[in-house]
């Protein structure tokens, strides 16, 4: 078989459909429209939500709550997460987005106290809970808060 040989499998290549040429191909006059009305006009489609000219349900529902503009997202990093982190290390926001804890674009860096602190790390992140600064001094490691 050569490139010019080649050929679509029987059946699967569909001829255009021409409207509006004639009455006798079947596609003349209104070309499948119907008569009039609001399909029937160039750019007659609806939008999203449209029903009918009935109160669509998103104008229909009450409007309730508030989203604050000025809301902090923090990325949230557990103990057993500094597992990774060799002894003595400093472990800051570069050092966590190395690693594949913090993934995203935050606010900022949470230090929270679910599991066993490595011993001897220097952490450096935004906010720690309280917990989490008593495991890590414990276990002769320093927490500084950047905020």
């Amino acid at each position: 078989m050569k490139l010019h040989e080649l050929k679509p499998a029987p059946g699967s290549r569909r001829k255009e459909k021409r409207v509006g040429r004639g009455v006798a191909s079947g596609w003349g006059k209104t070309a499948g429209r119907g008569n009039k009305g609001h399909k029937a006009r160039s750019g007659g489609q609806t939008h999203p939500g449209f029903e009918g000219g009935q109160m669509p349900l998103q104008r229909r529902l009450p409007k309730r709550g508030f989203t604050n503009p000025f809301r902090k997202e923090w990325a949230v990093v557990n103990l057993r997460d500094l597992a990774a982190f060799e002894p003595g290390a400093t472990v800051d926001e570069p050092a966590l987005v190395r690693a594949g804890l913090v993934r995203g674009s935050f606010d900022g860096v949470k230090l929270l106290g679910e599991g066993e602190a490595p011993p001897a790390l220097t952490v450096r992140v935004d906010k720690v809970s309280r917990g989490a600064r008593a495991k890590i001094e414990a276990a002769g490691g320093r927490v500084e808060e950047t905020t």
